[in-house]
């Protein structure tokens, strides 16, 4: 008698006298807390020990960017396992982590203990119990110095950018507390190299319609010897560039209409006055105007022509990206 059908039987025997079989113990999932770091020496050390304390049975990981402090030896001393990216930027480190770490579930958090640690569990079992990819920290706080009111401007202007074009379920988009699944993680490209990574994670989700969620979450000021690495004008632009090219690779048609609309426009405020010339007197008096009028139309045609091309070409990436993604197992039930 084979093992399979001696199986059966066991089973079978089980069911008839009411008993169950003895259930496989469900695996707990893992967690890693990934921290990118730059000349974060001042406030590293405060970061791991408080997320050790609020995820115990989590890995802890500090990737250093070219620091030129301590930052890489305090996270050893602190017990914390240390890599290195030496591409600048936080991008090329998210994506080198992304790359290297294998886990369930994925805490992305910054060097700089101006995040709440004890808000993880919290995030963690939402990701878990609700099978959601990404819960993002919404930033609350009253320190006026923790969060700069031109960084709150940009944020809320490019947040209601996304959320205008890729729906509404992120309110922060520029947060840098995050909690992703592993299907999240192995399916993200990581193009960007710099600040913009975040509004590629909050595309990413969007764009693929992944269960995402927002918990609130306390935001403190840097501790003393610790400074912002954001420049608010300069990467609020490379945000804003970032945004505009997603628009084009993500929403091809909607950024071609926006073009044709733009042409059309100036097209008709070139040509209107050489057409109602044209119906009074039968005369084109500005042949340059009007030929660049309707050389301008033919450029808003060609322009809507390339969005409807683009929309089927990118149906087809979306199919693929979305299989990619559903090729990866969810998370074990905890």
């Amino acid at each position: 008698m084979s093992e399979t059908t001696e199986q059966f039987i066991s089973i079978a025997h089980l069911a008839a006298s009411g008993r169950r079989p003895a259930e496989t113990p469900r695996r707990q999932p893992s967690v890693a807390v990934l921290i990118p770091c730059f000349n974060e020496e001042s406030s590293i050390g405060t970061v791991i020990d408080d997320f050790r304390a609020a995820l115990p049975g989590a890995a802890i990981h500090v990737y250093d960017n070219n620091s030129t402090d301590r930052t890489a030896s305090v996270a050893r001393a602190h017990g914390a396992m240390v890599g290195s990216e030496s591409l600048q930027g936080k991008g090329h480190v998210v994506r080198r982590m992304f790359a290297d770490i294998d886990a369930d579930v994925y805490v992305l958090v910054d060097g700089d203990d101006t995040y709440d640690a004890k808000v993880a569990p919290g995030m963690t079992k939402l990701l878990l119990d609700r099978r959601l990819d990404m819960v993002s920290a919404v930033r609350d706080t009253p320190e006026p110095e923790a969060y700069r009111l031109g960084h709150r401007l940009g944020n809320a202007i490019l947040t209601g950018m996304v959320r205008r074009v890729f729906g509404s379920g992120i309110s922060d988009m520029l947060s840098g507390y995050r909690v992703f699944s592993r299907r999240f993680v192995k399916s993200f490209p990581a193009l960007a190299g710099g600040f913009e990574t975040e509004t590629e994670f909050t595309v990413h989700a969007l764009a693929l319609n992944m269960p995402v969620a927002e918990v609130r979450s306390a935001y403190r000021s840097r501790p003393a010897g610790s400074h912002s690495k954001l420049n608010t004008i300069p990467d609020g632009l490379r945000i804003l560039r970032e945004i505009v090219t997603l628009i084009e690779h993500e929403r091809p048609l909607t950024f071609s209409a926006v073009v044709m609309a733009v042409l059309i426009s100036l097209a008709l405020a070139l040509g209107l006055p050489v057409i109602i010339t044209f119906l009074h007197t039968g005369l084109v008096d500005r042949l340059p105007t009007a030929v660049l009028s309707a050389s301008l139309v033919l450029l808003a045609s060609l322009s809507l022509g390339c969005g409807l091309i683009l929309d089927a070409v990118t149906h087809g990436r979306k199919e693929m990206k979305r299989l990619a993604y559903l090729a990866i197992p969810p998370p074990p039930v905890p």
